[in-house]
């Protein structure tokens, strides 16, 4: 306001010159326009811009802001050595192209290093890695994978990272942490229990030194859906989404973003078995046909026996006739056998 202020008293000053009036009203007249113009576009020319870059700046992860740190620094570089040369050339291109040149080469060096920061992280991670004697060596190289919060209720990756098949630090975003509290404080019962779960489950993982989980402060902004947050966020960092939510999952694949899911992975480590092979299966309950009877194996896995009825709440050896694969996961056909 006071800039335009003083832009519209030196222009209503020249104003009067020309239109022989008094400089004192055009002066006057013309600062109170700049100082209302100078309030109208105050916002556009100082808060805004500043509240888009804050914005943009929340959605980028440290390690992208290093690289193109890094990548800026080193085309700088470049542009100063090769400025000498250019500096030497006839007017006007030996002022200019040096200028231009540092534009040119900065922009280009952290364009490259951001688009090339998971290689360069991976390189400098191997250069300093520690012996493999040490814990926790091997599960700092992996990229840093997004924790859903169906997979934090479910539990069972506090069991899968002690295992080490978890590569890489898990990240829980806040506004997972967010539902999950919400969850919490439900009036539901169950839904409380479920989120107290997944709260206990957070505090075990942070107590174990097997995988490093870190909770982050990057969110998306303009978005509600901590599902939509997830998959945004799981593109702008190229981090792969740990879940075992179904929708979730078809719609991070749609997008391009890798899906670890618990549940496909249960039933990959599930026991293979082939027809012709037996097992002994507890007999809990009667089939949907006819003499049926169905038993679970101990990864859950259901058999459903022929001619199982008859004994119901006994163990009994059977023998496989089909397996079969669906969507629920495996399934296995069987009929009584003898050991």
């Amino acid at each position: 306001m006071f800039a335009f202020a003083i832009g519209g008293v030196i222009l209503g000053v020249r104003l009067s010159i020309l239109a022989g009036g008094a400089a004192e009203l055009w002066g006057m007249v013309l600062a109170m326009v700049g100082a209302l113009l100078g309030l109208v576009l105050a916002p556009y020319l100082t808060t805004r811009p500043v509240r888009a870059i804050r914005r943009r700046m929340a959605q980028v992860s440290a390690q992208t802001m290093v690289a193109g740190l890094a990548g800026l620094i080193a085309g700088l570089l470049i542009a100063a050595l090769v400025s000498a040369p250019i500096s030497l050339l006839p007017a006007p291109f030996g002022q200019l192209l040096p200028f231009i040149s540092a534009i040119f080469l900065g922009y280009l060096g952290a364009t490259i290093f951001i688009m090339r920061e998971n290689d360069i992280t991976n390189l400098l991670s191997s250069r300093f890695q520690a012996s493999p004697g040490e814990s926790g060596a091997g599960s700092q190289n992996g990229r840093s994978i997004l924790m859903d919060t169906s997979v934090i209720i479910d539990g069972r990756i506090a069991d899968i990272a002690r295992t080490g098949f978890v590569q890489g630090p898990m990240l829980v975003p806040a506004f997972v942490l967010i539902e999950l509290q919400h969850i919490a404080d439900s009036s539901d019962p169950l839904r409380r229990r479920r989120g107290r779960r997944g709260l206990d489950i957070l505090n075990r993982l942070q107590k174990d030194n097997t995988i490093p989980l870190r909770i982050t402060d990057l969110d998306v902004e303009g978005v509600r859906e901590v599902d939509d947050k997830l998959v945004i966020l799981g593109k702008q960092l190229r981090s792969p989404i740990l879940t075992n939510d179904y929708n979730l999952n078809r719609v991070a694949e749609l997008q391009g973003v890798t899906v670890l899911n618990i549940n496909e992975l249960a039933n990959a480590v599930k026991a293979v078995y082939l027809p012709g092979e037996t097992m002994d299966v507890q007999v809990i309950q009667e089939g949907k046909e006819a003499g049926q009877g169905v038993g679970y194996l101990d990864d859950g896995t259901m058999v459903v026996i022929e001619d199982g009825k008859a004994n119901i709440n006994k163990t009994i050896p059977v023998t496989v006739t089909k397996v079969l694969q669906t969507a629920a996961g495996r399934m296995i056909f069987a009929k009584p056998g003898i050991e």
